[in-house]
């Protein structure tokens, strides 16, 4: 598979299918051109940007979108075109295996009432990816081939990504959920993950492709 990241946390993937997570507010919309299959891990909208969608529906009426129920429920406008998933679902996905893990958002704080965040573990048989939303969820029983490692966040402190990349044990990992770091922050978190993570790491810059 051929995986693409664009802006925060937006992952393309090309191959037997296109699929795209997470096409969100501050992510570029040609992320979507051509997709057959989009899959949200949670509401917010640097996850899910409903007039991007809408947009790409118009221009494409076969896409299809998979996301928690508690997602759906919000965006009426998408009734015809969507799946609901949960954790532990296991659906076949614009030619990809998609298995669902994760369950709820990470902390931001107690005051904030927790929403339901789904990561989802992207295969074509060959290789594997996983993108865990705003959480940090281990997959349980598998090996992950590549990781995208949440990096900056109100909900989370670097610490925590380092742990979360250190317990997966992926092939590689990408850092994830960056635009609200400056270059100098990034780089002084993407050293430490380097130095910590135990696997390859790279944070790469919006649009690379990822081979």
């Amino acid at each position: 598979m051929q995986i693409t990241k664009f802006t925060h946390s937006c992952v393309r993937v090309e191959g037997a299918g296109v699929l795209v997570i997470d096409p969100g507010a501050f992510s570029e919309r040609e992320a979507l051109d051509g997709a057959d299959a989009v899959l949200i891990t949670h509401e917010h909208i640097d996850h899910l940007d409903p007039d991007a969608l809408t947009e790409a529906l118009g221009k494409r009426p076969e896409l299809r979108l998979y996301a928690h129920t508690d997602v759906l429920a919000q965006h009426p406008r998408f009734a015809d075109v969507s799946t609901a998933v949960e954790p532990g679902d296991e659906l076949d996905v614009a030619g990809y295996q998609v298995r669902v893990h994760g369950g709820q958002h990470a902390v931001i704080h107690p005051d904030i009432p927790r929403i339901a965040n789904v990561g989802y573990l992207v295969s074509d048989g060959a290789a594997n990816l996983y993108h865990p939303g705003d959480s940090f969820t281990v997959p349980e029983d598998t090996s992950v081939d590549t990781l995208f490692a949440p990096l900056n966040a109100p909900w989370m402190k670097l610490s925590e990504s380092i742990d979360f990349v250190r317990a997966v044990k992926p092939g590689r990992a990408f850092a994830l959920h960056d635009f609200l770091l400056t270059p100098i922050g990034a780089g002084v978190s993407d050293g430490h993950l380097e130095r910590l993570g135990g696997t390859k790491y790279a944070h790469v810059a919006p649009g690379t492709i990822i081979a």
